[in-house]
C-alpha cells in the first residue's frame, strides 16, 4: 500500500500504481481539498486497476482524522471511553454512532478502508496514543471497539484493530524511535484482550501491527515476528483476516534493512500488506522487487476489505441517521464554555 504526493494523480503515480505489487493507496491531509475532490481522486484510483486497489485513510477522530473540512468532526475515542464510566449504554451508543458516521461520509467519497479502531489501551505513558485509547481497562476498550466496529460494518467498511499486541505501555512514538516493551508475557496479555473479544465475534476485519519490540517474548517487532504475527494472532487468537504490517518509513522499521528488506521480512513474518509511505524511490524499488511475489491467501483476505455499497453524499448528509449521529458527536467535540461562579 503506498501513498501519493497531491490532490490528484501524476503520470508517475498511474504508472507505480499500476505496478502488480502494488495492492493499495492510502491518502492523507495532502490529499485532500474537499469532498468532491477526493471523490475525483479515489475515482481515478480505482479505474486504473480491475480488481480495484484498496483506497484507505486514518479517520479515528481527534489528532487522527485526516479529512476535516466537510467532514464530521469526531472527538478522539478518550471522550466516548470516559463516558462509559458514568454511562455505559449511553457510551456503548455513541462509540456506534462514531463508527457509523465515520464509515458512511468515507464510503460516501469512494474509500474502502479506515485504519480504525485503536484498541491500544492507556497505560498513561505512551507519547502517540494517548486519547486515542477508548480506556485502560481491556474489558472497556472491548466492549466500546466492538460497537465501532458494528457501527463500520453497518456502514459498509470493515474494522482494522491496531496496534497489535499493543502499543500502549511504551513511551517511545514508533514514528520516531523503536520503542522496547520490558513486560512479562502475562502482562502483556491484557493489551491482547480486546483483540480476543473483537476477533472471537467476528468483529473485525483486519489489524495492523505495532513496530514495538516485547523484549521478553521476542527480539523482533511484533511486525516482523512469527511469534506475533503466526502464534499469537493466528493460532492462538484464531483471525483468518487481513494483517497489515505499519507504515514501512517510520524510524522504528529503519533498523531492518533497505525498505525492500523490510517489506520481505514483513511479509515472510506473516503480514498481507506492508505500508510504504512517505518515500517514493524506497517504495518503487520496493515495488519493482516484488514483482514476483504472490500469496493467494493474502489477495483472498484483501479483498474482503474493499467497502461495500455507496450512498450519495447529499442523501447521507439529508437522512435522520446522520443528522442524529451528528448532532450526538458534535455536542462532545463542542464542548459547553466553562463558567465558574464568582
Amino acid at each position: 500500500m503506498l501513498d501519493i504526493d497531491g490532490l490528484s494523480l501524476t503520470p508517475a503515480d498511474r504508472e507505480l500504481l499500476r505496478e502488480p505489487a502494488v495492492g493499495g493507496v492510502i491518502l492523507f491531509s495532502r490529499n485532500y481539498e474537499s469532498p468532491q475532490q477526493v471523490f475525483d481522486l479515489v475515482s481515478d484510483i480505482r479505474a486504473l486497476r480491475s480488481p480495484a486497489l484498496i483506497v484507505a485513510v486514518d479517520h479515528e477522530g481527534g489528532r487522527v482524522q485526516r479529512f476535516r473540512e466537510g467532514f464530521t468532526a469526531v472527538p478522539p475515542m478518550k471522550v466516548i471511553g470516559n463516558e462509559f464510566r458514568k454511562d455505559p449504554d449511553h457510551a456503548a451508543r455513541l462509540a456506534r454512532q462514531a463508527g457509523w458516521l465515520i464509515a458512511s461520509e468515507l464510503r460516501a467519497v469512494g474509500i474502502d478502508l479506515c485504519f480504525a479502531p485503536c484498541v491500544d489501551l492507556d497505560w498513561g505513558v505512551s507519547e502517540i496514543i494517548g486519547d486515542r485509547s477508548f480506556g485502560r481497562r481491556p474489558e472497556v476498550v472491548a466492549e466500546l471497539a466492538a460497537h465501532f466496529s458494528r457501527g463500520l460494518r453497518s456502514a459498509g467498511m470493515g474494522a482494522v484493530a491496531k496496534h497489535f499486541p499493543g502499543h500502549g505501555a511504551v513511551v517511545a512514538d514508533s514514528h520516531l524511535k523503536l520503542p522496547v516493551d520490558r513486560r512479562e508475557y502475562g502482562d502483556v496479555l491484557d493489551d491482547m484482550r480486546p483483540y480476543d473479544r473483537l476477533i472471537s465475534n467476528g468483529g473485525i476485519a483486519g489489524v495492523m501491527t505495532a513496530h514495538v519490540i516485547y523484549a521478553a517474548m521476542d527480539e523482533m517487532p511484533a511486525s516482523f515476528s512469527p511469534f506475533w504475527i503466526q502464534r499469537e494472532l493466528r493460532s492462538r487468537l484464531g483471525f483468518d483476516g487481513a494483517v497489515f504490517c505499519d507504515d514501512l518509513s517510520m524510524k522504528a522499521a529503519a533498523h531492518y534493512g533497505s525498505m525492500t528488506e523490510r517489506a520481505q521480512l514483513a511479509l515472510q513474518s506473516g503480514c498481507d500488506m506492508v505500508l510504504v509511505c512517505n518515500d517514493r524511490p524506497a517504495a518503487k524499488k520496493t515495488v519493482i522487487a516484488l514483482r514476483d511475489y504472490s500469496n493467494p491467501l493474502s489477495l483472498v483476505r484483501l479483498a474482503r476489505l474493499h467497502g461495500t455499497g455507496h450512498i450519495e453524499r447529499e442523501t447521507l448528509m439529508a437522512s435522520a441517521e446522520w443528522k442524529a449521529a451528528n448532532q450526538a458527536l458534535q455536542q462532545w467535540t463542542n464542548p459547553p464554555e466553562l463558567t465558574l461562579d464568582a
